[in-house]
């Protein structure tokens, strides 16, 4: 049977393929500097047989064809790291001082890559072709996705479906969970400029305090956010950075400040872009100062198509047992899938990584990220078990 198959191929590479990985996090590259990330991808890629193309720089779209038919599905990872120095004691950390694979992508793209493999050895097994979309750029704006989508990726051919997969390191090893409907958020940066007239500080009357001005306006913020988005759907605004003044005793004439807003609602989250504007232009000046409102309009909402995650759950509890299969929460994270979900069906799952036993538990997006290796092996074969059979 075409499963024992694939979970054989998937346990005869796993070492391989951990190999793979290790090469991968020594060397991050960050979004939209993928280019030795993206060679070696093409080589490994190269070595199995299967054709291939670059879109957007570094992105990397490979076509595996089976049996004559006209099904086509798509299966994408993600390649970019994060500029984060990593603290893990692992013999294979990362060479690159500053940038670290934080967030999984390294795991990605190694499971795609192996999943390739499994496919190409089986291609005889299933109808119709596997598009790999090897995407460059997803930690930072606009999304590599929305650049690949914009150079073709979903046409010649058109995909009707497609799949990824994301680590998980709230969920153990050898497990998997779905979840139909909007999984995660949209996300947009938002960067204000307030100014005014500077001065010193034992005479605040003659200047227009932007310290105090950014104080009120983070805080009128949050109230317009939550007096008037539905308290049934989840919205948040957080203003991360403050940047103004560099000594005890002078006003600065200019505050920056910078944040994200995720909203569950694109309706919603257009309306409060405006409210965003509208507070702090008329806040700011009437305490005396000046604004500059830019929101940086990121990912839509990663919404998964219902019917294709249901027959997607049936098929991963065939292969890896349903006592596996989970049921995903819904995050205020945000990632660029949303972009292909906008367009085709798609199912956006997630890879249990975590061992509390050998002390991986760390988050994503922290210097002591790490997985249990083991799930290479369960990664590569579900890509290829559900690439084949969906």
């Amino acid at each position: 049977m075409l499963k024992e198959k694939i979970r054989a191929l998937a346990a005869e590479y796993r070492d391989e393929f951990i190999s793979i990985r290790h090469h991968l996090h020594q060397h991050p590259e960050l979004s939209y500097e993928e280019f030795e990330t993206s060679a070696f991808i093409q080589t490994k890629l190269e070595q199995i047989g299967i054709p291939f193309e670059i879109k957007s720089k570094t992105g990397v779209v490979a076509l595996i064809k089976g049996r004559p038919g006209e099904r086509v599905i798509a299966l994408r990872a993600d390649m970019d790291a994060l500029p984060i120095e990593e603290k893990n004691d692992i013999e294979y950390r990362s060479l690159h001082a500053g940038k670290m694979h934080a967030c999984g992508h390294d795991v990605h793209t190694t499971c795609l890559l192996g999943a390739a493999k499994i496919l190409n050895e089986l291609k005889d097994s299933f109808t119709g072709t596997i598009k790999l979309i090897h995407q460059p750029g997803e930690e930072r704006n606009p999304g590599g996705a929305s650049l690949m989508i914009k150079e073709g990726v979903l046409k010649d051919p058109a995909p009707q479906k497609i799949l990824a997969l994301h680590v998980n390191p709230s969920l153990e090893v050898g497990k998997f969970s779905f979840r139909k409907g909007r999984v995660m958020a949209s996300a947009d940066e938002i960067y204000i400029t307030i100014k005014g007239k500077g001065g010193h500080a034992a005479a605040p009357h003659l200047t227009a305090d932007t310290i105090l001005i950014a104080s009120h306006l983070i805080v009128s913020l949050q109230q317009i956010i939550s007096r008037n988005n539905n308290p049934f759907s989840p919205s948040v605004l957080s203003i991360c950075a403050i940047n103004g003044g560099h000594t005890t005793n002078v006003i600065p004439s200019e505050v920056k400040l910078m944040g994200t807003f995720r909203a569950m609602d694109e309706q919603w989250r257009f309306k409060a872009h405006e409210l965003i504007k509208k507070q702090t232009s008329e806040l700011v000046h009437a305490m005396g100062g000046e604004a500059e409102v830019h929101i940086d309009v990121g990912y839509p909402t990663v919404d998964n198509d219902a019917s294709l995650t249901d027959a997607v759950v049936k098929l991963a509890e065939e292969y890896i047992s349903p006592g596996n299969v989970e049921e995903t929460e819904v995050r205020m994270g945000a990632e660029d899938f949303g972009f292909y979900t906008q367009h085709i069906p798609g199912c956006f799952f997630r890879l249990g990584v975590r061992n509390e036993k050998q002390g991986i538990i760390h988050n994503v997006h922290t210097p002591l990220f790490n997985i249990d290796e083991r799930a290479i092996e369960h990664g590569m074969g579900m890509m290829a078990w559900l690439g084949a059979t969906i």
